[in-house]
């Protein structure tokens, strides 16, 4: 039997015609060009503009994504199968419930280190936001060298990624109404990576978004542009080409990513901040990120929110409660001894680290059990890269900006490679933010996960989304509540882990 084609929907955009599809409660648009490829001289500039197209663009599937490693874990829920070749990276994709309303929006930033993942990831489905009523973006940025790398000649040495997200949040900003998208109501989300950024665009005011949900971010992660420079050198000597435009532009992409993940690699497994920099080391686990350029970033992104930028916009923070479990249990790693988990630590800026160390060890719980060295350490990483420094954005807020913190803390019963399951680790919560809990793959993450849970987190974001506050979850203030999401109650806990939260008191603090 011959398949009925999909009725597609047309909208003018500022670069042209694009046609959609219409589905049964919405229409989707994906890989539409925001910026032109950054290819040829545009490869380590700013993004500029797409060439204007004639007739009408079928924008009927993801565009092709930015170069990145593929394979690994839950790749094909974080990036997606079969990329689409090309090299249009610069595109985005809209879900919307009416192209004819003025929906609130939400525009997704994808995480994966600044290194990998993309738009097309099978949970990173828009349906069901738009049913909800609102309109969702999602796009591709430019990621590893071509996005973070420091390349000191360039025509922009930094930050490219940042100003391809920039780029992304201007086309919302002037085309948005088109798909029935509300201007003047955009709330910017997005985990890990994604989150980074946002809190980094967050601290340059840029006046392009209204709210925010940061997931598992932190505003602490940012490079010199000294150390920055140590790291794309070693990439380059791995190349065997001079660290330049010139010298990196004749790589072929493929070859780049190969270096830029060989160089990944060392970094983690070395922690070594002689070679790679103090800065880079204490990214705790990453390679290439936003470099305080003097130019687009001139602080770190926690300096400048204390220092008041981004009060204007109403945020969520928050972290799943085991995120590190995610990186480390993921290993082979349950052999180390934990004299060398501790000296790991001591790398990435803990504290008294043998302390520290014993302090977690004694939090065990049938809940969130610690009985091994790699269980501790990520329980002490969990709160060094991502529960603290969310924190931090949270004191430095308050009684200043409406703040929500949240706590994810169901745990996904599927188990890791080291043994033991995967716990309430990092990404567990996005199938639940997203409402995609039958999508390709996931079930790989998250085995048969709750759907009320779903619905409730589903529910929040979007709530969010449209009203900027949140019904019965109070502001971060001094009793320090923190909406934490379980399957079977999800509550606001005052100071959930304070005594392992004091710890840190005065670490990692705004400078």
């Amino acid at each position: 039997m011959a398949t009925v084609p999909h009725e597609t929907i047309t909208v003018d955009t500022a670069h042209g015609r694009v046609s959609g599809i219409a589905e049964a409660e919405f229409a989707r648009f994906q890989g539409i060009p925001y910026a032109a490829p950054p290819t040829g001289p545009n490869r380590f500039g700013a993004p500029v503009p797409p060439r204007p197209w004639s007739g009408v663009l079928p924008a009927h599937g993801f565009g092709p994504p930015a170069p990145r490693p593929v394979g690994g874990s839950f790749d094909e829920i974080l990036s997606g199968l079969d990329p689409v070749p090309g090299d249009g990276w610069l595109n985005l994709n809209v879900w919307t419930p009416d192209v004819t309303g003025s929906s609130p929006v939400l525009v997704w930033i994808h995480g994966g280190a600044f290194l990998r993942g993309s738009s097309a990831g099978t949970m990173y489905d828009g349906a069901a936001f738009a049913e909800a009523g609102v309109v969702l973006v999602s796009f591709n940025y430019r990621l590893g060298v071509e996005g973070f790398g420091y390349v000191a000649d360039a025509p922009v040495p930094a930050n490219r990624g940042l100003l391809d997200q920039i780029a992304a949040l201007e086309w919302v900003r002037d085309n948005i109404a088109g798909f029935g998208g509300d201007p003047d109501n955009v709330t910017v989300f997005g985990e890990s990576a994604g989150a980074m950024s946002i809190l980094t665009l967050l601290s340059l005011d840029l006046g392009l978004f209204h709210r925010a949900i940061a997931q598992s971010g932190s505003a602490h992660v940012v490079q010199t542009a000294a150390d920055a420079a140590l790291v794309t050198g070693e990439i380059a000597l791995a190349l065997g080409v001079p660290p330049t435009a010139e010298g990196l532009s004749g790589v072929d992409t493929a070859d780049l990513v190969a270096a830029q993940t060989l160089v990944h690699n060392l970094v983690v497994g070395t922690a070594d901040a002689g070679k790679y920099g103090e800065s880079t080391i204490q990214t705790c686990g990453m390679s290439l990120v936003p470099v305080v350029d003097g130019d687009l970033v001139r602080v770190r992104p926690i300096d400048a929110i204390a220092a008041g930028a981004g009060q204007d916009v109403p945020l969520v923070i928050g972290t799943t409660t085991e995120e590190h479990r995610y990186f480390v249990l993921s290993q082979s790693w349950e052999g180390l001894p934990v004299g060398a988990w501790v000296q790991r630590l001591a790398a990435y800026g803990v504290p008294d680290p043998a302390r520290f160390y014993d302090q977690y060890a004694e939090g065990t719980t049938a809940r969130y059990p610690r009985d091994t060295p790699a269980e501790v350490f990520s329980a002490v990483m969990t709160d060094r890269l991502f529960r603290i420094p969310s924190l931090r954005v949270a004191e430095a807020r308050k009684g200043h900006a409406p703040t929500y913190v949240y706590d994810f803390g169901w745990r996904t019963p599927v188990p890791s490679v080291g043994g033991g399951a995967l716990g309430a680790c990092h990404v567990v919560e996005l199938p639940f933010v997203w409402h995609t809990l039958g999508a390709s793959g996931v079930d790989e993450l998250v085995a048969d996960g709750p759907v009320p849970l779903a619905d409730e987190v589903n529910g929040r974001w979007v709530e969010f989304a449209a009203t900027g506050s949140l019904e019965s979850w109070d502001e971060y203030g001094d009793e320090r509540p923190v909406m934490v999401f379980h399957a079977e109650r999800s509550a606001v806990v005052p100071d959930p882990r304070g005594a392992e939260r004091a710890l840190w008191d005065g670490a990692l603090d705004p400078e």
